[in-house]
């Protein structure tokens, strides 16, 4: 186990902003934890760039770190964190919380076997209900109010594809949310056989709002426990 406890760095998924973080960053500072949060530039009130914009951001913010860093993505928040974390000595940890746990030459649109759309530079719309799809396990108001923070997303970030994933080189830990209805379990299940190792959390797709004590405390478990 290494000594030096590391920073953890959140990385936010599609249609959100670093303050859904807020709930979880709080119980992470309980157990004396320094984090932060990128901002995706793909998503928000004037999302812009694609995939290779993100891991660029996630990039910055490491090096801002200038220490150890155990990198935690969240959904799409996956892919550009598989993209940005190769070659950096310095992050010690990939956790993917129910993200995308690409390889090579993959994109979130491919993954699920949807061809890539003619006009990429646009806006995508969430399609479906995202009270069901993402906070299953809020209170109807909690739900209301992350609903009404949720942001813009280029659709670009969906069919840029991956090029080195760092989980090839980085001990990675992959976090599946067994009563998520945004990625199937199947489907966490398929690209968790790609991580190191496997937790399982009884929860909808985003516990760092519905289980923020118990997903901190796993978080700890996972960052004591690393190589």
């Amino acid at each position: 186990m290494t000594s030096t406890r590391p920073t953890l760095l959140l990385v936010h998924g599609a249609w959100h902003r670093p303050a859904v973080w807020d709930r979880l960053r709080a119980e992470l500072d309980v157990l004396g934890y320094q984090t932060r949060a990128v901002d995706l530039p793909t998503s928000g009130p004037d999302a812009r760039g694609g995939m290779q914009d993100d891991a660029a951001a996630v990039r910055k913010e490491i090096a801002a770190i200038g220490g150890p860093v155990v990198v935690v993505a969240h959904s799409y928040g996956g892919i550009p964190v598989s993209e940005a974390a190769t070659g950096l000595s310095e992050v010690e940890h990939l956790v993917y919380l129910a993200a995308y746990q690409l390889d090579r030459g993959e994109s979130m649109f491919s993954f699920h076997g949807v061809p890539d759309p003619v006009e990429t530079d646009v806006l995508v719309p969430i399609t479906g209900d995202p009270r069901t799809a993402f906070y299953g396990d809020l209170s109807d108001a909690d739900a209301d109010t992350a609903i009404s923070q949720l942001a813009d997303q280029r659709l670009r970030a969906c069919v840029d594809r991956v090029n080195e994933p760092a989980w090839r080189s980085i001990p990675s830990t992959y976090i599946v949310c067994t009563n998520d209805q945004a990625i199937p379990v199947p489907l966490q299940e398929k690209m968790a056989d790609r991580a190191t190792s496997v937790r399982r959390l009884e929860s909808s797709h985003s516990p760092f709002l519905s289980r923020p004590v118990e997903l901190a405390a796993l978080l700890d478990e996972i960052v004591t426990a690393r190589g």
